[in-house]
């Protein structure tokens, strides 16, 4: 039996975790697209207990990769659990529609982060909103299939 596996817990924010059952239950008919932005569902090891957590998140892509922004609450204080997780563990799992698969993550530096931030910014404006009103460099993160 692999880690992916095992039991899951949805987020403690109740909207979010309404997002992802429905999200799951029809394979992101419903909640693939919200705001008019790409949803994925991502499931991370977490950094204390090392049980499995998912949540809901907005995606761009990026030729065969997938960019995530920890922006918290709208540029809150603390990055995003399921950063902090990643960061831990950056081995995860995603659902995109119908189809899941495992990924590797890394935080985008330099160069690649401002043009990946540009682009999410392209899709989901408020983040400049959330990163002005931020005191901390909101992480962009790279998701990159792991083979096989």
């Amino acid at each position: 039996m692999s880690i992916w596996d095992a039991p899951v817990l949805d987020s403690p924010e109740p909207s979010v975790a309404e997002h992802v059952a429905r999200y799951l239950r029809t394979d992101g008919e419903s909640g693939y697209l919200e705001a008019g932005v790409t949803n994925l569902v991502l499931t991370t090891v977490g950094r204390r207990t090392g049980r499995l957590r998912r949540t809901g998140v907005f995606f761009g892509e990026d030729d065969g990769r997938y960019v995530l922004i920890a922006s918290s609450f709208s540029g809150g204080p603390r990055h995003p659990s399921w950063y902090l997780n990643l960061r831990a563990h950056p081995e995860a799992q995603v659902q995109i529609k119908g189809e899941r698969f495992l990924v590797r993550a890394r935080t985008a530096e330099g160069e690649e982060r401002a043009r990946l931030w540009r682009r999410m910014t392209d899709v989901w404006p408020a983040y400049d909103t959330y990163q002005a009103r931020s005191t901390r460099e909101i992480p962009v993160v790279v998701l990159e299939r792991v083979p096989g």
